[in-house]
């Protein structure tokens, strides 16, 4: 069965471009490097400019710590840093 992830990330007022760019860049390098992601996407709240959630599916529990133990994830991820304005809200699903 495949998991799903909801992650809550409110950030920084003023921050979304910066925040933007990297999302931008840890979205292609998944993509381009994980094979077990079948999705893997940011998405900007209408009603609140500082609220995204990244959407992830992956194959099996496997890819998914694949996925937090990529050079990828632990050197962009990082970069978000400056613009999160605490810790992100991550949910886990099975999916149906």
């Amino acid at each position: 069965m495949a998991i799903g992830v909801v992650a809550t990330i409110k950030i920084k007022e003023g921050t979304n471009e910066a925040f933007e760019a990297v999302a931008n860049e840890l979205m292609a390098a998944v993509r381009a490097n994980e094979p077990g992601n079948k999705v893997y996407q940011f998405c900007k709240s209408k009603a609140d400019p500082t609220t995204y959630v990244v959407m992830e599916i992956y194959a099996d529990q496997a890819a998914l710590e694949a996925h937090g133990k990529s050079d990828h994830f632990r050197t962009i991820g990082p970069k978000m840093g400056p613009s999160m304005a605490g810790r992100p809200d991550v949910q886990y699903f099975d999916t149906v």
